[in-house]
């Protein structure tokens, strides 16, 4: 059985920012974009192509790189899931890139950057929830949810049956992620002040 302490020390967002944030804005910061202008939308393919191979080399993989057609297409399906609903998908962003709006290909470079930490993010979360409650076992579920009712306050227990944890077991990491979201919204507002 895991722990919650231990849950949280890895989900904690400074611990985030150290371990995979830094390291992927680091590596967006280094990458030089093209000093010339994209004039076609093969370049533009070859150009995010080339730059998300080399982030996922360098955050990533560690050194396994993706054939030209994988990275070109990933970063493409990035761009066009980002630009689908305003912007008028992929082609939009290639227009934005060619013409220099919206940020040009620098603020196109760091969609894919953003994209790719936030995947990295959400597999450590996930690997953190596996390591510390095994998915198949139902009573690790009840137990981490027990860990979590005993630790929060009046005001998150007012809303739980707790007398019940069985009923939060199967939804458990969605219980503490709620948790984690709160308590960043919390803290930075505090940080505001």
């Amino acid at each position: 059985m895991g722990s919650l302490s231990s849950i949280l020390e890895q989900l904690d967002e400074r611990y985030i920012a150290r371990l995979i944030g830094i390291p992927h804005d680091e590596t967006r910061m280094k990458y030089a974009p093209p000093l010339f202008g994209i004039s076609g939308i093969d370049e533009f393919t070859r150009v995010i192509g080339e730059y998300y191979n080399y982030h996922f080399v360098t955050c990533i993989s560690h050194g396994g790189y993706l054939t030209a057609s994988e990275s070109e297409g990933r970063a493409k399906d990035i761009l066009d899931r980002e630009y689908r609903q305003q912007r008028g998908g992929f082609v939009g962003a290639f227009n934005d890139a060619r013409f220099g709006t919206n940020g040009g290909l620098r603020a196109i470079l760091d969609i894919i950057a953003d994209s790719l930490k936030a995947e990295s993010i959400t597999r450590h979360m996930r690997k953190v929830f596996d390591d510390e409650v095994k998915p198949n076992s139902w009573q690790d579920k009840v137990d981490i949810v027990r860990q979590f009712m005993s630790r929060c306050g009046p005001d998150v227990l007012r809303y739980l049956d707790i007398a019940n944890p069985e009923r939060y077991a199967a939804d458990y990491d969605d219980l503490i992620r709620a948790y984690i979201d709160g308590l960043r919204r919390t803290s930075s507002l505090f940080l505001r002040i």
